[in-house]
Order: structure tokens, then C-alpha cells, then sequence
């Protein structure tokens, strides 16, 4: 079989399994948009490429599972190369460490943060497998593009094996400033592999600078290169500003690239979305809903940075507060369960619907339902229709790398030059949407403030500030974003440097 001069490693499939008359077929993502799309766009600028995602598997079926299969569909054809997991494996590797030890500490949540279950050795392993896999796939001189935190002990795996391929690292989470990061035990290991990538890309500046500092604060780093942060991408006063950003590092006679530029969302897509007959249908069935109401909504995972639960309570202040809005208002939010097996993920969800029922409790009439919560996904183009008739979107994590709901809506919005944005000043997107209405979640009267400004904005002041957001979210969409890392993999030099040499991790194949 060919070998790929792209290889994508990243946890996820980038397709849909079902099973139809009993048989297992894979149907390409029903929606064009979000990041597993988004990455299948690079398929169709190389000769042959292929993916390394994992998969859960009985210890039985092990043996004649089939590990590469031969995908295609729009984006063209590609192998996806699978890992069979166990079901400890799993739970270890993505359960445990993964979600209850590296996300709390990238989030700045230290209080959410559990060391004691975690078995790093195992989390070697399949990290270790992962490195295996992608070189197996990989042609000589390659980019091998590893995506997120899960598997950041890759890229120094892949070098041992192939010091001839090119390593890209994507983190699509926030990078936290070194007190952070440095509470990680294993945190020398983990920048130790980074400093072993070609290139290493965030989503904003501030996160690339995070990185870099950390780096310093354990190794021998040297900064290279740095330059003035491109215009739009760190206004000034904003909690994520940063006017400098590092772009060439040095560590052991190796020179590796930082990049920081934003993912951005399929606009032509939306646009699309937005024209079709069956999106004005379902608009006109919601405002038939609504009457006159003030529409708002939230989009979200039942997730503990996505600040949904503060949120929450800031509306039920906003009932309290502004009786003249009963009646008047509704919000709709979608909390779909993150990795419902585990109990703190259970333990959100288990609030966001308690404060709801007690909004809902308190404040509804007869006629009125203030709060409408789903708990299950919402297809996109629904979404999309919603969208459209939401007079304001309240987006407002507490942590997040980038959030590309407030894009969304903003480019949904984008014909009927009206709508407020209300987001978080800690999302990534925040420096590109300086113009939306800003907010501290970590203030009640900061979020106060906020949704009465987005609530009680005239319409001309709504069409300034969309006018700019559309303008930003349209510059940075994802086939701009696609362009320029693209371009980034071209500057990577062939045959890079000799990696070093290590042994595999008790359990992993050599």
C-alpha cells in the first residue's frame, strides 16, 4: 500500500460508524463543519495521506480486527489506520488521564485536578502506539500533523522511530502560564516530546507565549525569533492580549517553529445553510414559537469550564431583577453530556438541569416557558435556524481554546445585520471578536451587565459590532486557516535532525 506524505493523528474517527442490516458502514460526518471536516480539507493538497484515530475493542475481537481501512468519500480517498483499545486501555489513557488530570491543569481548574488514579505508564503506551501506527503510514519526509493534548508524548516517540518525517503539533485547548502547567508531575517528559516537533501550533498568541515560557521555565530554551502580533489577533486590555509572540525557538541545536493562528468555522457552508429553503421553514416554525419574545441562546458541552451553570444563574438573576422581562424572554440551551461515565461530568449535568427546573419552577406562567434545555446534540443545520432567529447568543465559559459557536452565529447572522454577542473574555475567539460584548464570568456583575447591554442594544449599534465580527470570522474561516498551516508545512525544512533514541514503554511493541 502507498505510503501518505500526510499523516492526521488524532483520537477521534473521522467518519460515522453505523451498522445498517447488520453490517458495520462508515458514512462521512453528516455536517461539512466543526475540526474532523475541517482537518479532511488537507487531504485533497497532497498525492496521498491517511489518519490514525483509536478505537475500542474486545481483547477477543483483537485479533482479527481490521486495523487499516481504506475510506472514500468527498474529501477523497485515505487509510485510516485504528488502534484497538481496550476497554482499561480507554478508560486509563483517556478517562482517567487525560480528563482527570492534564484537562483541569490546561484549564487552570487545580481544585478539579486528580493525581492519584492516573498510571502514566499506560498513557506511554498508547501514545507509544499512536507514534507506531503514524509512521507506518507515513512516506519519507512526511508531515505527520498530531493533534491535542492526549497524545503529547508522540511526537518524540515518532522521531525515535523516524527522524527522516516532519512532526506538526496542533493544541486545540488553552495552554495555561508555567505556576499552571508545572503542576503536572510528568511535565518535563511532556515538553521534552514538544521540543522534539518541527512545528508546534496554538490557536492565539497568548497560548504560544504560555508554551514558550514553560519550555524556558524547564529546559535550556532559547527564543529565535519573535515579531509583533498580527493586527486582530491580540487587542490591548483583553484578559488573553499578548503583544509579542515567539516564532522560532531553539532547544539542543534543533530549531522548532511556534505558530499561533485561531481555527476558523466553514463560513461557505453556513452561507449555504442560510439560503436553503428548508432553514427559512424551520425559521418561520420557531418565530411562530416565539411571537415577540427575546430569543437567546447558549451552546455547550455539560463540562465544568464551559461556565453553563453560571450562566444559568446569571438568567435567573436577570428574572429577578427585570420583572418587565417575564414573558418577554426565552432561552434556549443546549447541554449535551461530556464522557457521561464519569461522575464529575455526571455531577454538571445534574446541576444545569436542577437550576433549570428551578427557573423554570419559579418564573413560568401558563403560557411561558422561560428556559428550554436539550440535552442532546442538535443537527447543525437546526442549529443553524436557530441561529437566525436568536436575538442574542451567550456564550460564556469560564476556560476555553477557542469556541467556534460565536463564529458560528456570527456568520449566520451575517444577512440580517442584527444580534449580540455576549462572550466570554477567557475564550480564544475573545481577542478576534473584540466587538462582541465582553464579560468576566467570574463576576456576577460583570455577567449582570452584560446580557442587560445585549438585551437593551438598539439595532444600529447591533449592525457596528456584526458588521466587524462578520468581517473577522470571514477573513479567519476555516479555508483561510487551512491555507496558512499549509503554507507553515512547506517552510518545514526536509530531512531534519537525528531524534533521539529511547525504549519502548513497559507493554508497548518495539
Amino acid at each position: 500500500m502507498k505510503k501518505s506524505n500526510l499523516v492526521i493523528v488524532y483520537h477521534r474517527q473521522p467518519y460515522e460508524e453505523v451498522v445498517e442490516d447488520g453490517k458495520i458502514v462508515y458514512r462521512e460526518n453528516s455536517s461539512p463543519n466543526g475540526i474532523v471536516p475541517t482537518l479532511k480539507s488537507f487531504f485533497g493538497e497532497v498525492e496521498q495521506a491517511s489518519w490514525v484515530a483509536w478505537k475500542q475493542v474486545d481483547p477477543k475481537e483483537q485479533k482479527t480486527f481490521e486495523r487499516v481501512v481504506r475510506i472514500k468519500d468527498s474529501y477523497g480517498e485515505y487509510n485510516v489506520s485504528r488502534l484497538p483499545l481496550t476497554a482499561q486501555q480507554v478508560k486509563s489513557f483517556y478517562h482517567v488521564t487525560s480528563k482527570e488530570a492534564l484537562w483541569p491543569i490546561l484549564h487552570s481548574f487545580p481544585e478539579k485536578y486528580n493525581y492519584d488514579p492516573v498510571d502514566w505508564e499506560t498513557f506511554r503506551e498508547v501514545n507509544w502506539l499512536f507514534a507506531e501506527a503514524a509512521v507506518q503510514e507515513a512516506a519519507e519526509n512526511a508531515v505527520i500533523w498530531v493533534h491535542d493534548y492526549n497524545l503529547w508524548l508522540v511526537p518524540l516517540y515518532i522521531k525515535q522511530f523516524r527522524p527522516d518525517v516532519k512532526v506538526a503539533f496542533f493544541h486545540h485547548t488553552p495552554f495555561p502560564e508555567p505556576s499552571m502547567f508545572n503542576i503536572l508531575p510528568w511535565r518535563a517528559e511532556i515538553i521534552e516530546s514538544l521540543l522534539h516537533c518541527d512545528i508546534v501550533g496554538f490557536h492565539i498568541p497568548r497560548y504560544a507565549m504560555n508554551f514558550v515560557a514553560t519550555a524556558r521555565s524547564l529546559k535550556k530554551v532559547d527564543i529565535l525569533e519573535e515579531i509583533d502580533v498580527e493586527d486582530g489577533l491580540s487587542p490591548y486590555g483583553m484578559a488573553l492580549s499578548v503583544p509579542k509572540v515567539a516564532t522560532r525557538i531553539g532547544y539542543e541545536g534543533r530549531e522548532i517553529s511556534v505558530d499561533a493562528f485561531p481555527v476558523g468555522t466553514n463560513v461557505a457552508f453556513i452561507d449555504e445553510l442560510c439560503k436553503r429553503e428548508k432553514t427559512h421553514e424551520r425559521e418561520r416554525e420557531i418565530k411562530a414559537t416565539l411571537g415577540d419574545r427575546k430569543f437567546i441562546i447558549s451552546v455547550g458541552r455539560s463540562d465544568y469550564t464551559k461556565g453553563t451553570r453560571d450562566m444559568l444563574l446569571a438568567y435567573e438573576r436577570l428574572l429577578a431583577r427585570r420583572p418587565e422581562l417575564v414573558e418577554k424572554v426565552q432561552l434556549l440551551v443546549t447541554s449535551v453530556a461530556a464522557n457521561a461515565g464519569m461522575a464529575v461530568y455526571r455531577n454538571v449535568q445534574r446541576e444545569i438541569e436542577q437550576i433549570a427546573g428551578r427557573i423554570n419552577g419559579k418564573h413560568a406562567t401558563f403560557s411561558w416557558q422561560p428556559l428550554v434545555l436539550f440535552t442532546q446534540a442538535v443537527p447543525f443545520d437546526e442549529l443553524v435556524a436557530y441561529y437566525r432567529c436568536a436575538d442574542i447568543c451567550w456564550i460564556t465559559p469560564l476556560r476555553d481554546g477557542l469556541n467556534l459557536v460565536a463564529k458560528e452565529y456570527i456568520a449566520a447572522r451575517g444577512d440580517l445585520k442584527s444580534g449580540a454577542l455576549v462572550l466570554s473574555e477567557f475564550t480564544g475567539a475573545a481577542i478576534e471578536l473584540p466587538t462582541a460584548i465582553m464579560a468576566n464570568p467570574y463576576s456576577n456583575r460583570n455577567m449582570d451587565a452584560a446580557i442587560d447591554q445585549a438585551i437593551d442594544m438598539g439595532a444600529e449599534e447591533q449592525a457596528q459590532r456584526l458588521v466587524e465580527m462578520l468581517a473577522k470570522v470571514r477573513r479567519y474561516d476555516s479555508v483561510h486557516w487551512a491555507q496558512h498551516t499549509i503554507e507553515r508545512f512547506k517552510e518545514l525544512p526536509d530531512n531534519p535532525r537525528q531524534g533521539a533514541k529511547l525504549a519502548a514503554p513497559h507493554g508497548a511493541a518495539a
